[in-house]
Protein backbone atom coordinates (compact mmCIF):
# COMPACT_ATOMS: atom_id res chain seq x y z
CA UNK A 1 0.00 0.00 0.00
CA UNK A 2 1.50 3.49 -0.60
CA UNK A 3 1.82 6.08 1.65
CA UNK A 4 1.42 9.55 1.27
CA UNK A 5 1.85 12.39 4.11
CA UNK A 6 0.01 15.76 3.88
CA UNK A 7 -0.50 17.95 6.30
CA UNK A 8 -4.22 18.15 6.29
CA UNK A 9 -6.76 16.08 3.85
CA UNK A 10 -9.64 18.07 2.61
CA UNK A 11 -12.09 15.04 1.69
CA UNK A 12 -14.48 16.93 -0.89
CA UNK A 13 -14.03 19.07 -4.15
CA UNK A 14 -17.09 20.92 -4.35
CA UNK A 15 -17.67 24.17 -2.49
CA UNK A 16 -17.39 24.00 1.09
CA UNK A 17 -14.46 21.66 0.10
CA UNK A 18 -11.93 23.93 -2.16
CA UNK A 19 -12.55 26.77 0.09
CA UNK A 20 -11.17 25.50 3.14
CA UNK A 21 -8.49 24.13 1.33
CA UNK A 22 -8.02 27.85 -0.42
CA UNK A 23 -7.88 29.13 3.18
CA UNK A 24 -5.45 26.08 4.78
CA UNK A 25 -3.15 26.88 1.56
CA UNK A 26 -2.16 30.83 2.86
CA UNK A 27 0.15 29.36 4.41
CA UNK A 28 2.24 28.30 1.88
CA UNK A 29 4.41 25.89 4.21
CA UNK A 30 1.31 23.65 5.01
CA UNK A 31 0.89 20.17 2.62
CA UNK A 32 -3.10 20.03 1.21
CA UNK A 33 -4.34 17.02 -0.15
CA UNK A 34 -7.81 17.59 -1.59
CA UNK A 35 -9.74 14.62 -2.57
CA UNK A 36 -12.95 14.18 -4.55
CA UNK A 37 -14.53 11.32 -6.14
CA UNK A 38 -15.33 13.09 -9.63
CA UNK A 39 -13.73 16.04 -10.70
CA UNK A 40 -13.64 19.09 -8.86
CA UNK A 41 -15.77 21.15 -11.35
CA UNK A 42 -18.45 18.03 -11.49
CA UNK A 43 -19.04 18.79 -7.86
CA UNK A 44 -22.53 19.03 -7.20
CA UNK A 45 -22.06 22.68 -5.99
CA UNK A 46 -22.53 23.26 -9.96
CA UNK A 47 -26.27 22.10 -9.54
CA UNK A 48 -27.26 25.02 -7.10
CA UNK A 49 -29.19 27.47 -9.26
CA UNK A 50 -30.81 30.25 -7.67
CA UNK A 51 -28.30 32.07 -5.47
CA UNK A 52 -26.62 32.63 -2.30
CA UNK A 53 -28.08 34.97 0.59
CA UNK A 54 -26.48 37.66 2.27
CA UNK A 55 -27.85 40.93 3.68
CA UNK A 56 -25.89 43.31 1.29
CA UNK A 57 -29.29 45.74 0.96
CA UNK A 58 -28.25 46.37 -2.42
CA UNK A 59 -32.41 46.39 -3.61
CA UNK A 60 -34.05 47.45 0.23
CA UNK A 61 -31.23 48.95 1.85
CA UNK A 62 -33.24 48.22 5.33
CA UNK A 63 -32.06 44.47 5.26
CA UNK A 64 -29.46 43.63 7.79
CA UNK A 65 -27.80 40.71 9.26
CA UNK A 66 -30.14 40.38 12.35
CA UNK A 67 -32.62 40.56 9.72
CA UNK A 68 -31.20 37.46 7.95
CA UNK A 69 -30.72 35.36 11.47
CA UNK A 70 -34.20 36.01 11.94
CA UNK A 71 -35.62 34.82 8.86
CA UNK A 72 -33.29 32.12 9.22
CA UNK A 73 -34.12 30.97 12.68
CA UNK A 74 -37.64 30.97 11.89
CA UNK A 75 -37.32 29.38 8.74
CA UNK A 76 -35.48 26.58 10.69
CA UNK A 77 -38.77 25.98 13.00
CA UNK A 78 -36.69 27.67 15.76
CA UNK A 79 -34.42 24.42 15.83
CA UNK A 80 -30.86 25.92 14.48
CA UNK A 81 -28.67 27.35 16.86
CA UNK A 82 -28.72 30.82 16.85
CA UNK A 83 -24.68 31.93 17.75
CA UNK A 84 -24.11 30.09 14.56
CA UNK A 85 -27.20 31.53 12.56
CA UNK A 86 -25.93 35.21 13.48
CA UNK A 87 -22.12 34.25 12.93
CA UNK A 88 -23.22 33.25 9.48
CA UNK A 89 -24.97 35.94 8.49
CA UNK A 90 -22.51 38.89 10.12
CA UNK A 91 -19.65 37.16 7.90
CA UNK A 92 -21.97 36.66 4.61
CA UNK A 93 -21.60 40.35 3.22
CA UNK A 94 -17.97 40.47 3.40
CA UNK A 95 -17.83 37.03 1.93
CA UNK A 96 -19.95 37.92 -1.07
CA UNK A 97 -17.40 40.83 -1.65
CA UNK A 98 -14.31 38.65 -1.53
CA UNK A 99 -15.81 36.07 -3.99
CA UNK A 100 -16.84 39.35 -6.42
CA UNK A 101 -13.04 40.21 -6.34
CA UNK A 102 -12.29 36.57 -7.01
CA UNK A 103 -14.29 36.45 -9.82
CA UNK A 104 -17.80 35.06 -9.80
CA UNK A 105 -19.77 36.86 -12.20
CA UNK A 106 -22.61 37.73 -10.22
CA UNK A 107 -25.62 39.59 -11.62
CA UNK A 108 -26.08 43.36 -11.85
CA UNK A 109 -28.31 46.34 -11.11
CA UNK A 110 -28.04 49.00 -13.51
CA UNK A 111 -26.12 51.08 -11.74
CA UNK A 112 -22.99 47.95 -11.13
CA UNK A 113 -24.08 47.03 -7.75
CA UNK A 114 -24.42 42.90 -7.45
CA UNK A 115 -28.51 42.41 -8.08
CA UNK A 116 -30.28 40.97 -5.42
CA UNK A 117 -33.75 38.69 -5.92
CA UNK A 118 -36.39 37.61 -3.45
CA UNK A 119 -36.01 33.83 -2.25
CA UNK A 120 -38.52 31.94 0.01
CA UNK A 121 -38.94 32.73 3.51
CA UNK A 122 -37.11 35.98 3.27
CA UNK A 123 -37.88 39.46 4.66
CA UNK A 124 -35.99 41.39 1.90
CA UNK A 125 -34.50 40.50 -1.57
CA UNK A 126 -31.19 39.43 -0.32
CA UNK A 127 -30.21 36.51 -2.54
CA UNK A 128 -27.38 37.63 -4.77
CA UNK A 129 -26.96 35.41 -7.85
CA UNK A 130 -25.76 35.02 -11.26
CA UNK A 131 -28.46 34.38 -13.63
CA UNK A 132 -29.69 30.93 -13.10
CA UNK A 133 -25.81 29.41 -12.96
CA UNK A 134 -24.68 30.72 -9.51
CA UNK A 135 -23.20 27.30 -8.11
CA UNK A 136 -21.68 26.48 -11.66
CA UNK A 137 -19.64 29.96 -11.62
CA UNK A 138 -19.18 29.82 -7.64
CA UNK A 139 -17.76 25.93 -8.18
CA UNK A 140 -15.12 27.19 -11.33
CA UNK A 141 -14.20 30.27 -9.45
CA UNK A 142 -12.92 28.47 -6.14
CA UNK A 143 -11.25 25.82 -8.44
CA UNK A 144 -9.42 28.17 -10.48
CA UNK A 145 -8.87 29.70 -6.35
CA UNK A 146 -7.85 26.04 -5.27
CA UNK A 147 -5.10 25.63 -8.76
CA UNK A 148 -3.28 28.80 -8.29
CA UNK A 149 -2.18 27.27 -5.21
CA UNK A 150 0.90 25.27 -5.14
CA UNK A 151 0.89 23.92 -2.19
CA UNK A 152 -2.75 21.69 -2.74
CA UNK A 153 -2.74 18.96 -4.37
CA UNK A 154 -5.90 17.02 -5.81
CA UNK A 155 -6.63 13.89 -5.97
CA UNK A 156 -9.22 13.30 -8.28
CA UNK A 157 -11.43 10.63 -9.06
CA UNK A 158 -10.46 8.76 -5.66
CA UNK A 159 -12.87 6.89 -2.97
CA UNK A 160 -13.34 7.66 0.51
CA UNK A 161 -12.86 4.37 2.41
CA UNK A 162 -12.28 5.05 5.90
CA UNK A 163 -10.88 7.20 8.37
CA UNK A 164 -7.59 5.87 10.31
CA UNK A 165 -8.00 7.14 14.28
CA UNK A 166 -7.41 5.72 17.95
CA UNK A 167 -10.74 6.85 18.78
CA UNK A 168 -9.36 9.74 20.37
CA UNK A 169 -7.81 11.26 17.18
CA UNK A 170 -7.88 10.90 13.60
CA UNK A 171 -4.69 10.04 11.84
CA UNK A 172 -5.55 10.19 8.03
CA UNK A 173 -7.49 8.71 5.77
CA UNK A 174 -7.37 5.40 3.14
CA UNK A 175 -9.30 6.06 -0.29
CA UNK A 176 -9.09 4.08 -3.66
CA UNK A 177 -8.03 4.83 -6.87
CA UNK A 178 -11.03 4.50 -8.75
CA UNK A 179 -8.69 4.64 -12.30
CA UNK A 180 -5.92 1.66 -11.37
CA UNK A 181 -8.17 -0.44 -7.98
CA UNK A 182 -5.07 1.18 -5.49
CA UNK A 183 -5.77 1.84 -1.90
CA UNK A 184 -3.51 4.38 -0.79
CA UNK A 185 -3.40 5.51 2.39
CA UNK A 186 -2.97 9.53 3.22
CA UNK A 187 -1.52 10.40 6.94
CA UNK A 188 -2.71 13.53 7.97
CA UNK A 189 -2.46 15.55 11.38
CA UNK A 190 -6.07 17.03 10.40
CA UNK A 191 -8.65 15.56 8.03
CA UNK A 192 -11.66 17.69 6.61
CA UNK A 193 -14.78 16.07 5.35
CA UNK A 194 -16.98 17.96 2.69
CA UNK A 195 -17.94 14.98 0.88
CA UNK A 196 -22.19 16.88 0.42
CA UNK A 197 -25.39 15.77 1.22
CA UNK A 198 -27.24 12.24 0.64
CA UNK A 199 -30.27 12.78 -0.42
CA UNK A 200 -29.87 9.92 -3.01
CA UNK A 201 -30.96 7.57 -1.01
CA UNK A 202 -34.45 8.96 -2.68
CA UNK A 203 -33.23 6.85 -5.14
CA UNK A 204 -35.95 7.46 -7.69
CA UNK A 205 -36.99 11.13 -6.77
CA UNK A 206 -34.05 13.32 -5.92
CA UNK A 207 -32.85 16.87 -7.34
CA UNK A 208 -29.39 15.40 -6.61
CA UNK A 209 -26.29 13.88 -8.09
CA UNK A 210 -26.00 9.96 -8.91
CA UNK A 211 -22.76 10.37 -6.44
CA UNK A 212 -24.42 12.33 -3.56
CA UNK A 213 -24.55 9.05 -1.66
CA UNK A 214 -23.33 10.13 1.80
CA UNK A 215 -20.24 8.67 1.58
CA UNK A 216 -18.54 11.54 4.34
CA UNK A 217 -21.28 10.83 6.57
CA UNK A 218 -21.50 6.95 6.87
CA UNK A 219 -17.46 7.35 7.24
CA UNK A 220 -17.64 9.10 10.47
CA UNK A 221 -20.47 7.27 11.58
CA UNK A 222 -18.66 3.74 11.71
CA UNK A 223 -16.02 5.63 13.16
CA UNK A 224 -17.88 6.62 16.41
CA UNK A 225 -18.36 10.36 15.22
CA UNK A 226 -22.69 11.03 15.72
CA UNK A 227 -24.52 12.59 13.19
CA UNK A 228 -27.21 14.93 14.31
CA UNK A 229 -30.85 15.89 13.20
CA UNK A 230 -30.49 12.91 10.31
CA UNK A 231 -34.15 13.16 10.43
CA UNK A 232 -35.04 16.53 8.95
CA UNK A 233 -34.81 16.03 5.17
CA UNK A 234 -35.94 19.02 2.42
CA UNK A 235 -37.80 18.08 -0.53
CA UNK A 236 -37.47 21.10 -2.94
CA UNK A 237 -41.08 22.12 -4.39
CA UNK A 238 -40.50 22.85 -7.62
CA UNK A 239 -39.13 19.44 -9.01
CA UNK A 240 -39.61 18.29 -12.84
CA UNK A 241 -42.55 15.72 -12.73
CA UNK A 242 -41.17 12.71 -15.03
CA UNK A 243 -37.42 13.06 -13.33
CA UNK A 244 -37.40 15.20 -10.23
CA UNK A 245 -34.55 17.40 -11.96
CA UNK A 246 -34.29 20.51 -10.00
CA UNK A 247 -36.08 23.63 -11.37
CA UNK A 248 -34.96 26.70 -8.81
CA UNK A 249 -36.34 28.51 -6.26
CA UNK A 250 -35.80 31.38 -8.65
CA UNK A 251 -38.37 30.56 -10.46
CA UNK A 252 -41.35 31.28 -7.81
CA UNK A 253 -37.97 34.63 -6.72
CA UNK A 254 -38.59 36.09 -10.72
CA UNK A 255 -42.48 35.66 -9.79
CA UNK A 256 -43.38 31.95 -10.89
CA UNK A 257 -46.85 30.66 -10.00
CA UNK A 258 -48.09 27.28 -8.74
CA UNK A 259 -51.07 26.10 -9.97
CA UNK A 260 -53.28 23.27 -9.47
CA UNK A 261 -55.44 21.80 -12.26
CA UNK A 262 -58.08 23.98 -11.89
CA UNK A 263 -56.12 27.07 -12.06
CA UNK A 264 -55.98 28.06 -8.91
CA UNK A 265 -53.20 29.53 -7.12
CA UNK A 266 -53.46 27.42 -4.11
CA UNK A 267 -50.58 28.70 -1.72
CA UNK A 268 -53.29 31.43 -0.51
CA UNK A 269 -54.50 28.43 1.62
CA UNK A 270 -51.29 27.45 3.27
CA UNK A 271 -49.45 30.91 3.23
CA UNK A 272 -51.31 34.03 2.67
CA UNK A 273 -48.95 36.36 3.32
CA UNK A 274 -45.97 34.82 1.25
CA UNK A 275 -47.29 32.79 -1.47
CA UNK A 276 -45.37 30.61 -3.45
CA UNK A 277 -42.38 31.98 -1.63
CA UNK A 278 -43.11 30.46 1.65
CA UNK A 279 -40.38 28.07 3.10
CA UNK A 280 -39.79 24.88 1.21
CA UNK A 281 -41.18 22.39 3.69
CA UNK A 282 -44.49 24.46 3.83
CA UNK A 283 -44.74 24.59 -0.31
CA UNK A 284 -43.64 20.89 -0.40
CA UNK A 285 -46.57 19.87 1.47
CA UNK A 286 -49.39 21.89 0.02
CA UNK A 287 -48.30 20.49 -3.13
CA UNK A 288 -48.71 17.33 -2.19
CA UNK A 289 -51.88 17.74 -0.01
CA UNK A 290 -53.10 19.33 -3.50
CA UNK A 291 -52.28 16.46 -5.35
CA UNK A 292 -53.90 13.94 -1.95
CA UNK A 293 -56.93 15.81 -2.26
CA UNK A 294 -57.20 15.07 -6.22
CA UNK A 295 -56.78 18.92 -7.10
CA UNK A 296 -53.23 18.03 -9.14
CA UNK A 297 -53.36 16.34 -12.63
CA UNK A 298 -52.77 12.80 -12.77
CA UNK A 299 -53.27 10.52 -9.98
CA UNK A 300 -50.16 8.24 -7.59
CA UNK A 301 -46.57 8.51 -8.24
CA UNK A 302 -47.23 10.61 -11.91
CA UNK A 303 -49.31 13.17 -10.15
CA UNK A 304 -48.14 16.77 -10.42
CA UNK A 305 -49.07 20.18 -9.93
CA UNK A 306 -48.08 23.80 -12.36
CA UNK A 307 -45.18 25.99 -12.34
CA UNK A 308 -46.85 28.98 -14.41
CA UNK A 309 -43.92 31.42 -15.67
CA UNK A 310 -45.74 32.67 -18.78
CA UNK A 311 -46.42 35.93 -17.55
CA UNK A 312 -42.89 37.05 -16.95
CA UNK A 313 -42.22 37.01 -20.78
CA UNK A 314 -39.59 35.15 -22.57
CA UNK A 315 -36.88 38.09 -21.85
CA UNK A 316 -36.89 37.67 -18.60
CA UNK A 317 -36.75 33.90 -18.82
CA UNK A 318 -33.76 34.40 -21.50
CA UNK A 319 -32.24 36.61 -18.98
CA UNK A 320 -32.72 35.51 -15.35
CA UNK A 321 -33.85 31.78 -15.90
CA UNK A 322 -32.08 30.76 -19.08
CA UNK A 323 -31.07 27.10 -17.74
CA UNK A 324 -34.65 26.59 -15.76
CA UNK A 325 -35.89 26.81 -19.59
CA UNK A 326 -33.62 24.58 -21.12
CA UNK A 327 -34.39 22.23 -18.55
CA UNK A 328 -38.06 21.96 -18.97
CA UNK A 329 -37.62 21.93 -22.65
CA UNK A 330 -35.35 19.11 -22.47
CA UNK A 331 -36.82 16.55 -19.84
CA UNK A 332 -40.53 17.98 -20.06
CA UNK A 333 -41.05 19.15 -23.52
CA UNK A 334 -42.12 22.34 -22.44
CA UNK A 335 -41.03 25.69 -23.24
CA UNK A 336 -42.34 27.81 -20.26
CA UNK A 337 -42.27 31.06 -21.95
CA UNK A 338 -45.38 29.55 -23.58
CA UNK A 339 -46.70 26.43 -21.89
CA UNK A 340 -47.22 25.00 -18.17
CA UNK A 341 -44.24 23.57 -16.46
CA UNK A 342 -45.61 19.86 -14.22
CA UNK A 343 -43.86 19.71 -11.65
CA UNK A 344 -43.83 17.90 -8.18
CA UNK A 345 -41.63 18.01 -4.83
CA UNK A 346 -38.16 16.35 -5.01
CA UNK A 347 -35.59 14.75 -2.23
CA UNK A 348 -33.11 17.96 -2.01
CA UNK A 349 -31.38 18.82 0.83
CA UNK A 350 -30.24 17.03 3.96
CA UNK A 351 -30.29 19.35 7.11
CA UNK A 352 -28.74 16.79 9.47
CA UNK A 353 -24.89 15.48 9.06
CA UNK A 354 -21.89 15.23 11.07
CA UNK A 355 -21.97 16.28 14.56
CA UNK A 356 -19.97 19.90 14.62
CA UNK A 357 -19.19 21.08 18.12
CA UNK A 358 -17.96 24.29 17.38
CA UNK A 359 -19.46 26.36 14.37
CA UNK A 360 -16.12 28.64 13.99
CA UNK A 361 -13.51 25.85 13.57
CA UNK A 362 -16.00 23.02 12.45
CA UNK A 363 -14.38 20.52 14.93
CA UNK A 364 -16.03 17.23 15.43
CA UNK A 365 -15.79 15.27 18.92
CA UNK A 366 -12.48 13.51 17.28
CA UNK A 367 -9.74 15.52 17.56
CA UNK A 368 -8.40 16.62 14.24
CA UNK A 369 -11.30 15.65 12.28
CA UNK A 370 -13.29 18.84 11.11
CA UNK A 371 -17.00 18.75 8.76
CA UNK A 372 -18.05 21.49 6.53
CA UNK A 373 -20.84 21.72 4.18
CA UNK A 374 -24.04 19.57 3.48
CA UNK A 375 -22.10 16.66 5.14
CA UNK A 376 -21.76 18.38 8.40
CA UNK A 377 -24.99 19.87 10.94
CA UNK A 378 -23.78 22.92 12.35
CA UNK A 379 -26.77 23.36 13.34
CA UNK A 380 -28.02 26.36 10.83
CA UNK A 381 -30.51 25.01 8.91
CA UNK A 382 -32.42 22.80 11.91
CA UNK A 383 -35.35 21.55 10.70
CA UNK A 384 -35.60 23.34 7.55
CA UNK A 385 -33.26 25.36 5.23
CA UNK A 386 -34.00 28.65 3.59
CA UNK A 387 -33.16 28.45 -0.24
CA UNK A 388 -30.10 30.37 -0.68
CA UNK A 389 -28.49 29.83 2.74
CA UNK A 390 -26.37 26.35 1.42
CA UNK A 391 -24.10 28.16 -1.22
CA UNK A 392 -23.65 30.87 2.05
CA UNK A 393 -22.83 27.94 4.66
CA UNK A 394 -20.53 26.42 2.24
CA UNK A 395 -18.27 29.94 2.12
CA UNK A 396 -18.63 31.42 5.37
CA UNK A 397 -17.73 27.80 7.31
CA UNK A 398 -15.45 26.89 5.03
CA UNK A 399 -13.20 30.09 5.22
CA UNK A 400 -13.59 29.71 9.01
CA UNK A 401 -12.83 25.66 9.16
CA UNK A 402 -9.91 26.86 6.91
CA UNK A 403 -8.88 29.42 9.38
CA UNK A 404 -9.48 27.05 12.31
CA UNK A 405 -7.41 24.20 10.68
CA UNK A 406 -4.41 26.07 9.29
CA UNK A 407 -3.76 27.26 13.07
CA UNK A 408 -4.26 23.52 14.35
CA UNK A 409 -1.88 21.83 12.19
CA UNK A 410 1.00 24.33 13.21
CA UNK A 411 0.63 23.39 16.77
CA UNK A 412 0.37 19.44 15.86
CA UNK A 413 2.72 16.63 14.92
CA UNK A 414 1.76 13.51 12.83
CA UNK A 415 -0.16 10.40 14.90
CA UNK A 416 1.81 7.46 15.06
CA UNK A 417 0.61 4.76 12.88
CA UNK A 418 0.57 1.17 12.77
CA UNK A 419 1.54 -1.04 9.37
CA UNK A 420 -2.13 -2.94 10.28
CA UNK A 421 -4.53 0.18 10.85
CA UNK A 422 -5.20 1.45 6.91
CA UNK A 423 -4.06 -2.48 5.95
CA UNK A 424 -7.76 -3.13 7.07
CA UNK A 425 -8.87 -1.27 4.19
CA UNK A 426 -7.14 -2.97 1.40
CA UNK A 427 -8.02 -6.31 2.98
CA UNK A 428 -11.54 -5.37 2.54
CA UNK A 429 -12.07 -4.35 -0.82
CA UNK A 430 -9.77 -7.41 -1.49
CA UNK A 431 -12.37 -9.80 0.31
CA UNK A 432 -15.15 -7.84 -1.48
CA UNK A 433 -13.82 -8.01 -5.13
CA UNK A 434 -13.86 -11.80 -4.37
CA UNK A 435 -17.46 -12.04 -2.52
CA UNK A 436 -19.66 -13.99 -4.40
CA UNK A 437 -23.59 -13.78 -3.42
CA UNK A 438 -26.98 -14.23 -5.02
CA UNK A 439 -28.33 -10.71 -4.03
CA UNK A 440 -28.79 -7.66 -7.02
CA UNK A 441 -27.31 -4.46 -6.68
CA UNK A 442 -30.00 -2.97 -8.51
CA UNK A 443 -33.09 -4.81 -6.70
CA UNK A 444 -31.74 -3.51 -3.16
CA UNK A 445 -31.19 -0.24 -4.57
CA UNK A 446 -34.74 0.00 -5.77
CA UNK A 447 -36.38 -1.38 -2.97
CA UNK A 448 -34.66 1.46 -0.93
CA UNK A 449 -35.84 3.91 -3.02
CA UNK A 450 -39.41 2.60 -2.62
CA UNK A 451 -38.80 2.46 0.69
CA UNK A 452 -37.55 5.99 1.39
CA UNK A 453 -40.03 7.58 -0.61
CA UNK A 454 -43.27 5.48 0.50
CA UNK A 455 -42.43 5.48 4.32
CA UNK A 456 -40.16 7.85 5.56
CA UNK A 457 -41.05 11.29 2.82
CA UNK A 458 -43.16 14.08 2.89
CA UNK A 459 -45.22 12.52 5.24
CA UNK A 460 -44.56 10.19 8.17
CA UNK A 461 -45.97 8.18 10.80
CA UNK A 462 -45.17 6.05 13.06
CA UNK A 463 -45.91 2.52 11.54
CA UNK A 464 -44.33 3.66 8.13
CA UNK A 465 -41.34 4.66 10.07
CA UNK A 466 -41.06 1.47 11.80
CA UNK A 467 -41.42 -0.65 8.69
CA UNK A 468 -38.90 1.33 6.81
CA UNK A 469 -36.11 0.60 9.73
CA UNK A 470 -36.96 -2.87 9.90
CA UNK A 471 -36.71 -3.42 5.57
CA UNK A 472 -33.87 -0.82 5.34
CA UNK A 473 -32.31 -2.94 8.07
CA UNK A 474 -32.79 -6.10 6.20
CA UNK A 475 -31.41 -4.67 3.25
CA UNK A 476 -28.20 -4.06 4.75
CA UNK A 477 -28.11 -7.00 5.94
CA UNK A 478 -28.83 -8.41 1.96
CA UNK A 479 -26.12 -5.69 0.86
CA UNK A 480 -23.75 -8.44 2.42
CA UNK A 481 -24.60 -10.76 -0.47
CA UNK A 482 -24.26 -8.28 -3.48
CA UNK A 483 -21.22 -9.24 -5.17
CA UNK A 484 -19.07 -7.11 -7.23
CA UNK A 485 -19.57 -8.67 -10.67
CA UNK A 486 -17.48 -6.58 -12.42
CA UNK A 487 -13.72 -7.88 -11.79
CA UNK A 488 -11.77 -5.00 -13.50
CA UNK A 489 -9.55 -2.87 -11.68
CA UNK A 490 -9.65 0.07 -13.82
CA UNK A 491 -12.70 2.58 -13.58
CA UNK A 492 -14.70 -0.30 -11.77
CA UNK A 493 -18.30 1.50 -11.37
CA UNK A 494 -19.50 -1.82 -10.06
CA UNK A 495 -17.43 -1.98 -7.34
CA UNK A 496 -18.05 1.63 -6.59
CA UNK A 497 -22.03 1.77 -6.61
CA UNK A 498 -21.56 -1.15 -4.11
CA UNK A 499 -19.59 0.60 -1.68
CA UNK A 500 -22.12 3.53 -2.05
CA UNK A 501 -25.10 1.43 -1.86
CA UNK A 502 -23.62 0.14 1.72
CA UNK A 503 -23.19 4.08 2.47
CA UNK A 504 -26.68 4.93 1.38
CA UNK A 505 -28.22 2.19 3.13
CA UNK A 506 -26.65 3.11 7.01
CA UNK A 507 -27.48 6.36 6.50
CA UNK A 508 -31.46 5.85 4.87
CA UNK A 509 -31.86 3.61 8.55
CA UNK A 510 -30.38 6.44 10.79
CA UNK A 511 -32.80 8.93 8.79
CA UNK A 512 -35.54 6.40 9.88
CA UNK A 513 -34.53 5.50 13.21
CA UNK A 514 -34.48 9.42 13.91
CA UNK A 515 -37.73 10.30 12.66
CA UNK A 516 -39.52 7.44 14.46
CA UNK A 517 -38.38 8.71 17.78
CA UNK A 518 -39.25 12.55 17.11
CA UNK A 519 -42.63 12.33 17.95
CA UNK A 520 -43.83 15.57 16.74
CA UNK A 521 -43.84 17.71 12.81
CA UNK A 522 -41.24 20.56 12.52
CA UNK A 523 -39.97 21.94 9.47
CA UNK A 524 -39.10 18.95 6.93
CA UNK A 525 -40.09 16.40 9.48
CA UNK A 526 -43.96 16.36 9.06
CA UNK A 527 -45.76 13.85 11.57
CA UNK A 528 -49.60 12.96 10.63
CA UNK A 529 -49.66 10.78 13.50
CA UNK A 530 -47.86 14.18 15.73
CA UNK A 531 -49.30 17.07 13.75
CA UNK A 532 -48.06 19.41 16.11
CA UNK A 533 -44.37 20.92 16.97
CA UNK A 534 -43.56 19.96 20.90
CA UNK A 535 -41.16 22.51 22.31
CA UNK A 536 -42.16 20.87 25.50
CA UNK A 537 -40.37 17.19 24.08
CA UNK A 538 -37.94 18.00 21.32
CA UNK A 539 -36.80 21.57 20.77
CA UNK A 540 -33.61 19.81 20.92
CA UNK A 541 -31.04 18.35 18.31
CA UNK A 542 -30.65 14.56 18.22
CA UNK A 543 -27.63 12.23 17.49
CA UNK A 544 -27.27 9.01 16.35
CA UNK A 545 -24.04 7.12 16.64
CA UNK A 546 -23.01 3.34 16.69
CA UNK A 547 -22.31 1.44 20.94
CA UNK A 548 -19.58 -0.96 21.14
CA UNK A 549 -22.04 -3.48 19.63
CA UNK A 550 -22.97 -1.97 16.67
CA UNK A 551 -26.41 -1.03 17.68
CA UNK A 552 -27.86 2.58 16.91
CA UNK A 553 -27.92 4.60 19.94
CA UNK A 554 -30.45 7.85 20.10
CA UNK A 555 -29.41 10.97 22.42
CA UNK A 556 -30.31 14.32 22.45
CA UNK A 557 -28.67 17.62 23.69
CA UNK A 558 -30.30 21.38 23.32
CA UNK A 559 -30.67 23.84 20.99
CA UNK A 560 -28.50 27.08 21.50
CA UNK A 561 -31.44 30.03 22.11
CA UNK A 562 -29.74 33.44 22.51
CA UNK A 563 -32.03 36.06 21.31
CA UNK A 564 -35.39 34.81 19.71
CA UNK A 565 -37.30 32.42 21.93
CA UNK A 566 -39.83 30.09 19.85
CA UNK A 567 -42.80 31.34 18.31
CA UNK A 568 -45.43 29.99 15.96
CA UNK A 569 -44.14 29.56 12.48
CA UNK A 570 -46.85 31.52 10.35
CA UNK A 571 -46.64 32.81 6.76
Amino acid sequence: MEIKKYDVVVIGGGGAGLRTAIEVAKDPNISVALVSKVYPTRSHTGAAQGGMNAALGNVIPDDSPEVHAYDTIKGSDFLADQDAVFFMTEKAPEIIYELDRWGVPFSRLPDGRIAQRPFGGASFPRTVFAADKTGHVLLHTLFEQALARDNITFFNEYFLLDLIHDGERVKGVTIYDIRNGEVLFLQAKAVVLATGGFARIYWFRSTNAIGNTGDGQAVALRAGVPLKDMEFIQFHPTGLAKTGILLSEACRGEGGYLLNKEGERFMKRYAPDKMELAPRDIVSRAIETEIREGRGVGEGARAYVYLDLRHLGEEKIKERLPQVRQLAIDFEGVDPAKELVPIRPSAHYCMGGIHVENYKTSETPLKGLYAVGECACVSVHGANRLGGNSLTELVVFGKYCGMAVREFVKETDFAPVSESEPKKSEEFIEELMKREGNESLAQVRAQMGEITWAKMGIFRDEKSLKEAYDELSELLERWNNIPVVDKAKVFNTNLIEVLELRNMLELARVVAYSALHRRESRGGHSREDYPQRDDKNFLKHSLVYYDKNGNLKLEYIPVRITKYKPEERKY
